[in-house]
C-alpha cells in the first residue's frame, strides 16, 4: 500500500486530505509545519508529499529544498496564492505538481494517482546519483556527466533529462512531458517539447541515441544495445 505524506499547517484542511486519501486505499502521515514534515520524512519512506507553503516556522520552499537533497518523491505543492512567480519556484525546487487553494479534495487524489502513475518516486542511494549507460545526473548538486564530461544544461533540458531517467525504458507522451517540466498550467503548443528534444540530443553528443523516438507516442529514455 502507497504512503502519503500531508504537512499542511491547517488542521481542517490536512483532515480533509486525509480522509480522502485514505478512503481511496493509501496510507496518510500528518505533519502540523514545516519542521515537523522534515523530521516525519526523515524517519519514514513515502510515495508522495503533499507540502503547504506558507506555514509556520520552515515554510514550503525550504522543506521542498531538504527533501529533494535526498529524495526524488514526487511532491505536490498547496498554496492559496496562485501567482505565476510562485509556481516557477515550486518547479524551480523540482515539485512536481502545483494545486492553488481552494481545490477539490477528489480532483487532488486524481492528480495524485496520476502522478504517482508516471513517476517511481525513487529514494537516491547514497552517492545521490541517477546513472543510465554513460550518463549521470548527481542530484544532490544538480550536475549532469555524459562519459565523465559536465554539461552545462538549461534549466528545461536538466528537468527534461531528470525526468527521463527517472522513468528509463517507458515511453513517455509527450504531453506526459509537457506537464512535468513545464507544468499544468502551461498552455503554449506541444510541438515545445520536440523543440527541447533536439536542443538536449544535441547536449549529449554522441549519447543522444539514448532518447528514442516512440512513434504515435512519444520518447523513451535508455542506453542504446
Amino acid at each position: 500500500m502507497q504512503k502519503i505524506l500531508v504537512i499542511e499547517d491547517e488542521l481542517k484542511i490536512r483532515k480533509i486530505i486525509k480522509d480522502y486519501f485514505c478512503a481511496s486505499g493509501y496510507l496518510v502521515d500528518e505533519a502540523a509545519d514545516g519542521m515537523e514534515g522534515v523530521t516525519r520524512f526523515e524517519e519514514g519512506q513515502y510515495d508522495l508529499v503533499i507540502l503547504d507553503v506558507m506555514m509556520p516556522e520552515l515554510d514550503g520552499w525550504e522543506v521542498c529544498k531538504h527533501i529533494r537533497t535526498e529524495s526524488d518523491v514526487p511532491i505536490i505543492m498547496l498554496t492559496a496564492r496562485g501567482e505565476e512567480e510562485d509556481k516557477l519556484t515550486g518547479f524551480e525546487l523540482r515539485a512536481d505538481d502545483y494545486v492553488t487553494k481552494p481545490f477539490s479534495p477528489k480532483v487532488l487524489v486524481a492528480r495524485a494517482k496520476m502522478l504517482l502513475a508516471r513517476t517511481k518516486g525513487t529514494v537516491l542511494g547514497d552517492d545521490n546519483q541517477l546513472v543510465v549507460g554513460k550518463v549521470t545526473i548527481q542530484t544532490a548538486m544538480h550536475r549532469v556527466l555524459v562519459d565523465g564530461q559536465e554539461l552545462d544544461l538549461q534549466p528545461k533540458e536538466y528537468d527534461m533529462l531528470l525526468y527521463f531517467m527517472e522513468n528509463q525504458g517507458h515511453a513517455l507522451q509527450r504531453v506526459q512531458i509537457l506537464n512535468r517540466v513545464w507544468g499544468y498550467d502551461y498552455e503554449g503548443d506541444l510541438r515545445v517539447v520536440d523543440t527541447q528534444i533536439k536542443k538536449l540530443r544535441k547536449q549529449l553528443g554522441a549519447q543522444a541515441s539514448y532518447i528514442r523516438t516512440v512513434h504515435g507516442v512519444g520518447y523513451r529514455f535508455e542506453e542504446k544495445e
